[in-house]
C-alpha cells in the first residue's frame, strides 16, 4: 500500500464533537461560491473537488471519502463501466461528484445519490450543478431504504451495477438485503463499502464474506438479525448518527442468501491520513 501524502491531509477530526451538522456544510458552500477562482471552477468536477479539499485542509474536517479511497472506487468504475450506480450517503457531494464524473466518462447513464438530510442534499445539488454534472447525477432525499423502495416501485431503478455504501453503518447490511430482495443486486453487481476499518463494520463484513450455506443457516435467525442491525459497530458511531437522525428503523428484508459473493479489503487512508479501507464485493453467481 502506498504511503499517505501528509501535505494533503485534512484538518484533524475534532475530539468531543459530532464533526458534522454544526454549520460547516453550509459554510463549505459559502467558501466554494466565494472562492476567488470561482469562474474557473464552474463546470469542472476536478476543480470543485479541489475547492472542497481546500476547505477540509485549511478550515474544518469534512467526513468525505477523500482522494486515496476515492481512487479505489474510480478505478473500479473504469473497470466495471456501470450504467447505473447508487451511493448510500451523499453528505456534501464529494463522492458523487468524483464518482458521477467517472461514471459519465465510462459511458454510464445515471448516478443516484441518496441522502437523508435535506440540508446536506441541498449542498450536494448546488455543488453538483456547479460541477456541471446535473445531467447524470440525481439527488434523492429521504431514508436510504425508503428511497430505494420508492425508486424501485416507480420503475426508475431496475438494477444496480455498482453500489457505494457510506451512510449509517448499521444499515449497510439491511439496505444491501433490501436491494437483494428487490432483485436490484444480481450476478455482476459490485459493492464498494467505505469505513470498514474506521470506524469498522463487522456485521457487514461477516455478511458479504459468508458462504451461501452460512447465509442460509442464519436466515430467519433472530440473533443474526440483531447482529446485522449494529452489533459490533462502535457505540459512539451509532450514537453520533442517532443524535442527528433519531433511532434507526430498519427494514425487515431477508435478502437473497443464494447470491454468491467474492469480497476483499483494499487498505487505504482517510483524508486525515488515518488508516481505513474499502471492501470490494462482487456478486459472481446465484446458487439455486
Amino acid at each position: 500500500m502506498p504511503s499517505f501524502d501528509q501535505t494533503k491531509a485534512y484538518a484533524p477530526q475534532e475530539e468531543g464533537t459530532g464533526f458534522f451538522d454544526d454549520g460547516r456544510e453550509i459554510e463549505l458552500l459559502h467558501f466554494v461560491y466565494s472562492h476567488p477562482d470561482l469562474d474557473n471552477i464552474r463546470g469542472s468536477p476536478q476543480k470543485v473537488l479541489a475547492a472542497i479539499d481546500e476547505y477540509g485542509r485549511t478550515k474544518k474536517f469534512l467526513m468525505n471519502v477523500g482522494e486515496d479511497k476515492g481512487h479505489i472506487v474510480t478505478d473500479l468504475i473504469a473497470e466495471v463501466k456501470p450504467k447505473i450506480m447508487v451511493e448510500l450517503g451523499g453528505y456534501v457531494g464529494y463522492s458523487c461528484i468524483l464518482f458521477g464524473d467517472a461514471v459519465r466518462k465510462a459511458g454510464g447513464e445515471r448516478y443516484y445519490s441518496l441522502e437523508m438530510n435535506p440540508e446536506f442534499a441541498a449542498v450536494i445539488a448546488s455543488l453538483v450543478d456547479l460541477a456541471g454534472l446535473s445531467d447524470i447525477i440525481k439527488v434523492v432525499v429521504g431514508s436510504s431504504d425508503a428511497s430505494i423502495a420508492r425508486l424501485y416501485s416507480t420503475g426508475q431503478l431496475k438494477h444496480i451495477d455498482l453500489i457505494f455504501l457510506d451512510h449509517y453503518k448499521p444499515a449497510y447490511t439491511t439496505d444491501l438485503k433490501l436491494c437483494e430482495e428487490l432483485g436490484l443486486v444480481t450476478p455482476g453487481t459490485v459493492l464498494a463499502a467505505d469505513n470498514v476499518i474506521s470506524p469498522g463494520n463487522p456485521p457487514y463484513l461477516e455478511y458479504v464474506r459468508s458462504s451461501v450455506s452460512e447465509k442460509r443457516a442464519k436466515a430467519g435467525n433472530d440473533a443474526g438479525d440483531a447482529k446485522e442491525k449494529g452489533e459490533g459497530i462502535p457505540e459512539k458511531t451509532v450514537q453520533m448518527y442517532e443524535k442527528r437522525y433519531g433511532k434507526a428503523k430498519f427494514n425487515e428484508s431477508k435478502g437473497n442468501p443464494n447470491l454468491v459473493y467474492e469480497s476483499k479489503l483494499v487498505n487505504s487512508f482517510e483524508p486525515t491520513g488515518a488508516p481505513d479501507g474499502v471492501e470490494i464485493t462482487r456478486c459472481v453467481g446465484e446458487d439455486k
